[in-house]
């Protein structure tokens, strides 16, 4: 399956471990490492028990987005309240849908720190909130139990009629061209003056929320680019009129 499990800023190495066992017991092997505080480590081979090779293989990356930069779809786990409301799933939705997704490309499933979980910047990369209905009197969930049941759900899927997918006539855009896009949505809305660097509020977390459920593809984007980039000259030919003697 073309699915990658990746935790950011995993403090306990015995925590990757258990996550590497695991995806292995549900047949997944592409475990991806944003900023572990330790890693490798003898703690996280001795929890994986017979999944070295997941570690051995595993992706260590400086930042989320790095980590993200080839998928196409991103569920964030986490079970925190959030000032903006997510697109949220439970797990069995969540893996039925990351199962027909990975028919057009990579998709990824992100985890959080143990004690905070993932920031509302590490969700702007996502596509939906993955959430586990626990307990209420007691939600203390491991991380390694959490990529358990989703893990577990996604072995589940598999084995089901996904149906037609998300076809496309041109394959979705990934995260990494996504992010470009919103760097340059973001300098065109500054020239413009639509959005004030100084007192930016949420305006790029919402535009960011409009796109991920728009879900456009690579033909789309480039399209959206296009037209930033028209807007661009105009700005230009307009400062250069402003700056002809006599203006």
């Amino acid at each position: 399956m073309s699915i990658r499990i990746v935790l950011v800023g995993t403090t306990h190495p015995g925590n990757i471990g258990a996550v590497a066992r695991a995806m292995k017991n549900m047949g997944l092997s592409d475990l991806a490492l944003v900023n572990p505080r330790y890693f490798p480590h003898e703690d996280a081979t001795a929890r994986a028990s017979g999944a070295t090779d997941i570690l051995e293989s595993a992706g260590v990356f400086a930042s989320l987005k790095d980590a993200l930069t080839d998928c196409d779809y991103v569920a964030g786990a986490s079970a925190r309240s959030r000032t903006i409301n997510w697109p949220t799933m439970a797990p069995r939705d969540c893996a039925e849908r990351m199962i027909s997704e990975a028919k057009a490309g990579k998709v990824a499933a992100v985890f959080g720190p143990e004690k905070t979980g993932l920031h509302n910047d590490d969700l702007d990369l996502c596509h939906t909130l993955l959430t586990i209905p626990t307990n209420p009197e007691f939600a203390s969930l491991n991380i390694a139990m959490a990529v358990q049941v989703l893990t577990y759900e996604l072995r589940v899927a598999s084995t089901l009629d996904g149906g037609p997918g998300f076809a496309s006539e041109s394959p979705a855009a990934t995260g990494g061209e996504m992010e470009h896009f919103y760097t340059h949505l973001e300098q065109v809305l500054e020239d413009i003056g639509f959005l004030n660097p100084d007192n930016p509020r949420l305006l790029m977390r919402r535009l960011r929320r409009l796109f991920i459920r728009a879900r456009p593809d690579q033909n789309e984007v480039n399209i959206l680019r296009g037209i930033l980039t028209a807007i661009d000259r105009v700005g230009d030919r307009v400062k250069d009129r402003q700056k002809e003697p006599g203006q």
